[in-house]
């Protein structure tokens, strides 16, 4: 396993407390990651607080990209790329980030995206996108889904959140084998269909 940032280390020992009394969160499929290698986790994405919530159901550090406006200050800057983030300029199409992204993978760390692209304002699932197969395709990494599904249609305060993580998904279970954008779009419809049946088994 890939050594964890202290700052990580330490900020995880104090929200853990936190984040269980605030959403009451329990854990599904908590073994399906691996406890070493690189994977993309795949997951839909409901509030600001997601990133953090996939992140203290796990003890291995997640890297996720984060707004570039973020950056702009130099002490908040070096905390949250402590805690692992690093920068993305939304709709430019930020090459730089996606080397990034691809350098976590190939340096066997976990790499955090939210297939849906943007936060679900109403609580359904959206369109996914395909940047998590492309960078899966492209690094020959498998993709973990995850499903966050909160007690109501939103994720609120002193309501109950079920983080499920799904079994890996290799790159042959996803159909990725020429890299077309056909397939792209196939494999991410494949990943959120499986984001889907975990929130089905958790309301079922």
């Amino acid at each position: 396993m890939k050594r964890r940032s202290l700052v990580f280390i330490i900020g995880r020992f104090f929200t853990i407390p936190i984040y269980k009394t605030l959403f009451r969160y329990k854990v599904v499929g908590k073994k399906n990651l691996p406890k070493k290698g690189a994977y993309i986790v795949c997951s839909n994405h409901l509030s600001n607080y997601d990133p953090i919530l996939v992140s203290m159901t796990q003890k291995r550090q997640i890297y996720y990209m984060a707004k570039a406006e973020l950056f702009k200050n130099k002490i908040a800057s070096a905390m949250i790329t402590e805690l692992g983030a690093f920068p993305v300029d939304r709709g430019s199409g930020d090459g730089q980030a996606i080397e990034k992204a691809e350098e976590i993978v190939r340096d066997g760390r976990l790499l955090g995206i939210f297939i849906e692209g943007t936060r679900s304002k109403t609580g359904e699932f959206l369109r996914p996108k395909s940047g998590a197969a492309m960078v899966a395709f492209q690094t020959n990494t498998p993709v973990i889904p995850v499903c966050i599904t909160p007690q109501d249609k939103q994720i609120r305060k002193f309501r109950k959140v079920t983080v499920s993580w799904g079994k890996p998904l290799s790159l042959e279970e996803l159909g990725l084998k020429e890299g077309t954008p056909t397939e792209f779009r196939n494999a991410s419809r494949r990943i959120m269909d499986e984001i889907k049946a975990m929130r089905e088994q958790v309301r079922s």
